[in-house]
């Protein structure tokens, strides 16, 4: 008999329970549905997460993996275009700055001003020949990102995204 109150105890308590999502939660729902693992440690602008950049100005990523892979970035503009500008660099375990000083290339900041996200993906395997340019929603977005790993093969992917400013 006090068995069973103490489930029902646990069962009241538990179905009082709230859950909150906050901002940054959603990655939570775009790991489940693509299956990404965590090997993308860090991944961030040369000056920092959110750090400003003026149109001309050089920027460099800072890219930590825990294992060796490609990595393709892909650029969120303020106006919401989207395009790759690096495509399946193979990168081995540990911190690099892209690009590489093999690469003989530079990121230079352009219009339009305002919020500039990135996005880096990972994949296990080489990507294949999907590319991002154009105007996405999240769903197009993700669809064409689903398209990505499936033209891959890559049994273990990952994607992190960060963001600096655009300033004249």
């Amino acid at each position: 008999m006090k068995r069973m109150f103490l489930l029902l105890g646990l069962g009241a308590l538990l179905s009082a329970c709230t859950i909150t999502l906050r901002p940054g939660d959603v990655q939570v729902g775009v790991s489940v549905e693509f299956g990404l693992a965590d090997v993308i440690a860090r991944f961030e602008p040369d000056r920092g997460q959110g750090a400003t950049y003026r149109v001309g100005e050089e920027v460099q990523f800072v890219v930590t993996l825990r294992r060796p892979g490609y990595v393709s970035l892909v650029a969120i503009d303020p106006d919401g275009r989207t395009y790759e500008f690096e495509h399946g660099v193979y990168l081995p375990a540990g911190t690099h700055v892209l690009p590489l000083p093999s690469m003989r290339r530079r990121y230079v900041v352009d219009y339009p001003t305002g919020k500039q996200r990135v996005r880096a993906i990972y994949t296990d395997t080489r990507p294949g020949s999907v590319y991002f340019r154009g105007v996405y929603s999240s769903d197009g977005f993700n669809d064409r990102l689903r398209l990505y790993f499936k033209q891959s093969y890559a049994q273990v992917r990952d994607v992190k995204e960060t963001y600096f400013y655009i300033a004249y």
